[in-house]
């Protein structure tokens, strides 16, 4: 069970309007915490469902492991609420293999092989097509799982026409909707691992799962491996040479950032990890709205092939 924080998601600003018979039908908006008579009564009136998922793995000395998972589960949560929609519980683990570190070096990390999470997604999307849900956002916080979606989120698609969304919320080296909020300047990589930003959605979260006096601004750095006149300074795979990202390399985290934090966190707030929050659920929110305009036709809604 993710750590959970205090925050009562009521209090957030509704983004539909007149819809308040409908909305005192739900005691939760996690469909885990509903009966099938809900899910029923809410399939009367929508299709869409939201599906949260992300990562297991280390993020550094001060951060807690669910750190990806916080992220997608917090924004799921809000755009929930803001626009009266379910949500599954979250799919925790995702595809980490570069966060493994040695054997015996207890850095926490559980990773599933892209197989792995190729077929846990397409069951989770099937099942829930076969339930009568016809567009499935999928709100990712995890950056690695971006590397291996597209085949399921196409297969979804063209097996069954419903409507599939993958969306990011968050910020690697495309700050986006969040420009302006950190301070930290580039060369510090703010929305890197365990950095600025994601140090500031944990305090947000649950501060109590924050080791600041742990937290310290280290920066990435090319493997040993390859030769000084590469350089890296982020966390994606590829790297610099004469000044252009043309090459790319399978590396691991630990080659190139021991700590496993790649920028400096000691700028971070809890203040501005709710502004985060903020900026990045409302937009999400807005997003959907628009997609539930869209017709959706479903041809093929049974999930026959569910056993083997």
């Amino acid at each position: 069970m993710i750590a959970e924080n205090d925050r009562d998601y009521k209090d957030l600003p509704h983004l539909t309007t007149g819809d308040e018979e409908f909305r005192a039908k739900f005691l939760s908006w996690d469909l885990g915490n509903l009966t099938y008579v809900d899910v029923q009564e809410y399939l009367k009136v929508k299709d869409t469902i939201l599906v949260p998922m992300a990562s297991f793995e280390q993020h550094g000395p001060h951060l807690p492991i669910y750190t990806d998972t916080i992220t997608a589960v917090e924004v799921t949560k809000r755009v929930a609420e803001m626009i009266a929609v379910l949500h599954t519980p979250p799919i925790w683990m995702g595809y980490s293999p570069q966060h493994m570190y040695a054997p015996g070096a207890g850095r926490g990390t559980i990773t599933v092989r892209s197989t792995t999470l190729l077929n846990l997604l397409y069951d989770v999307g099937r099942s829930l097509i076969h339930h009568g849900f016809n567009r499935i956002i999928f709100i990712n916080g995890h950056g690695s799982n971006v590397k291996v979606v597209d085949p399921i989120l196409r297969k979804l698609r063209y097996e069954t026409g419903a409507l599939i969304s993958f969306v990011k919320p968050y910020m690697e080296n495309y700050v986006g909707i969040l420009a302006g909020l950190m301070e930290n300047p580039p060369e510090e990589t703010p929305g890197w691992h365990s950095s600025e930003l994601e140090t500031s959605q944990d305090l947000a979260w649950n501060e109590r799962y924050v080791r600041m006096e742990r937290a310290a601004f280290t920066r990435a750095h090319i493997p040993e491996y390859l030769p000084k006149s590469f350089e890296k300074r982020d966390g994606m795979p590829d790297v610099e040479f004469e000044g252009y990202k043309y090459f790319t390399f399978p590396m691991d985290h630990h080659e190139f950032i021991e700590s496993g934090v790649i920028g400096n966190p000691l700028r971070a707030t809890k203040a501005k990890g709710e502004e985060a929050f903020r900026r990045l659920s409302e937009h999400v929110a807005r997003g959907i709205l628009e997609l539930m305009k869209v017709p959706v036709e479903v041809h093929n809604r049974e999930f026959v092939d569910r056993v083997f």
